[in-house]
């Protein structure tokens, strides 16, 4: 069941969300810039700050009283960016994240967003294809800060009509 993130998530979610970006990223980063980063990103009282505020939608998935996967849309319109998009590993292949791909770009449109807008690590083909298959077009890049690794995202949009 996809649903709205509430207050009373934020611990569930702030698990989550270190997890699945430990487990895509860990392999490829300097375990010391993964805790730089998860630990000023990924806190219980981030996370419920970050659903309390009105210019971000927190979207979470929950299977079996479990969340396993979310993802959290930063509002700026016309324009929404997806900031986080992330599915537990157990669940990838289940059709989750199209599921909640299609609540995200619902959203948008109920919204008015004349664009939506995401950074993908460059080195992330399993996540640009992913995008691609919804019409996302590589459109630029930015740079992220993984602890003191200074890494390069693909940025890539989608223009709604």
């Amino acid at each position: 069941m996809i649903r709205r993130a509430a207050p009373d998530d934020a611990a569930r979610l702030a698990d989550l969300a270190a997890r699945t970006f430990h487990d895509a990223f860990a392999a490829h980063n300097r375990p010391e810039d993964m805790e730089a980063y998860m630990s000023k990103t990924y806190s219980e009282a981030l996370q419920r700050d970050e659903i309390a505020d009105p210019r971000l939608v927190t979207f979470v998935v929950e299977e079996g009283g479990a969340l396993i996967a979310y993802s959290q849309l930063r509002l700026s319109l016309p324009e929404i960016e997806v900031a986080r998009f992330y599915v537990d590993n157990n669940w990838h292949g289940r059709g989750v994240a199209q599921t909640m791909m299609d609540s995200v770009l619902g959203t948008a449109r109920e919204l008015g967003a004349k664009r939506i807008w995401l950074g993908v690590w460059e080195k992330n083909a399993r996540a640009i294809a992913f995008y691609s298959k919804y019409g996302f077009r590589d459109c630029g890049s930015h740079p992220f800060l993984v602890g003191s690794d200074l890494q390069t995202d693909r940025e890539m949009e989608l223009l709604l009509r």
